[in-house]
């Protein structure tokens, strides 16, 4: 039996739709096509909040964990009730909280999500005060088979350094899906962490600003073309890549065999979550030893349950329900 250390973010999520923002299109910036907008200074009122569990570590835990993977969330809470109550939801999940952290007169984190109603896309503001606390503890990784790093705060640097150096001194396998903020502000760092994991998950608008710090044929066409990116990623060192890209789907490569999977597109309530659920879908099946061509499939099936709920946790499935969604998965090369 594996055992996975998710570590990273974990926070409440509270969801605000609406109808009222107006949606923007500037495909001229290649990472940030499309933008949302309020009038300044207006008030809207939403008639309906939805509440649930959040952050990366936290969602791809629970993902795992529903898929039989025995899991543990690596994060840091505050000691309020909001602590309390993210603490509570974890361990309902049954997810592990051995190494979840409790900070003293510390907030939890928050994220507060306006949700378009009409296309599901949501945007996020998030407080880190409690992940921005976290810290290192080598003992916590005793045992583990896997780490799975997701966007990490505070000093981030000297914390993803310090993971790496215990899982290669504790021959532990590496998972890594970093997060914007990481990629925008030390790209030689993320570099680095990709040539030690062994499945690297991104998604196309980090691959391509990824790939264009990199300085490898910095055009547009080549930045666009998904294949062009996944080889790229690989030359540094991964055994698997990974690139989502919401509706047209994902792809894989591993070395021999470039692969694409379409989205298997179902009315979207809501995205958040969407990207965490196709890591613990694809990340499960990897680790019960399946190939990669099913991987992507659970992947695939399992983010696109979770957009039709709020949240990135309510819409996850069981094994008995993924196996029965991919049914309906095509795999094209």
């Amino acid at each position: 039996m594996h055992k996975i250390i998710c570590i990273g973010s974990t926070s409440k999520d509270i969801f605000f739709p609406t109808r009222e923002g107006i949606i923007l299109d500037t495909p001229n910036e290649i990472t940030s096509q499309k933008k949302i907008s309020f009038e300044l200074g207006a008030k809207y009122q939403v008639l309906e909040r939805f509440e649930a569990l959040g952050g990366c570590a936290a969602n791809v835990a629970q993902g795992l964990t529903k898929l039989g993977v025995q899991s543990e969330c690596y994060s840091k809470i505050g000691d309020d009730e909001m602590g309390k109550w993210i603490k509570k939801t974890l361990v309902a999940g049954g997810v592990g909280t051995a190494a979840l952290e409790i900070e003293t007169a510390c907030k939890s984190d928050l994220s507060m999500i306006i949700v378009d109603i009409e296309t599901g896309e949501r945007t996020i503001f998030s407080d880190r005060d409690a992940n921005n606390k976290l810290t290192i503890i080598p003992e916590k990784f005793n045992g583990a088979h896997w780490i799975f790093i997701s966007s990490l705060n505070g000093d981030w640097q000297e914390h993803l350094r310090e993971i790496l150096y215990i899982a290669k001194e504790k021959n532990i396998y590496v998972a890594f899906n970093p997060g914007q903020k990481n990629i925008k502000t030390d790209l030689p760092e993320v570099s680095n962490a990709i040539t030690a994991c062994e499945i690297f998950f991104v998604n196309k608008d980090e691959a391509i600003e990824i790939v264009s710090g990199l300085g490898e044929y910095v055009v547009s066409e080549l930045l666009e073309n998904e294949e062009h990116l996944t080889k790229v990623l690989y030359r540094l060192g991964p055994k698997i890549v990974v690139i989502t890209d919401g509706e047209r789907g994902a792809w894989c490569y591993d070395g021999v065999s470039l692969l694409h999977c379409k989205a298997l597109l179902r009315k979207s309530i809501d995205s958040t979550g969407a990207g965490d659920a196709f890591v613990s879908g694809f990340f499960a099946a990897h680790l019960k030893g399946l190939d990669i061509v099913t991987s992507l499939k659970w992947g695939i099936a399992n983010s696109s349950s979770v957009v039709t709920e709020y949240g990135g946790q309510k819409g996850l499935l069981d094994e008995n329900q993924i196996n029965l969604l991919t049914r309906k998965i095509s795999i094209s090369e």
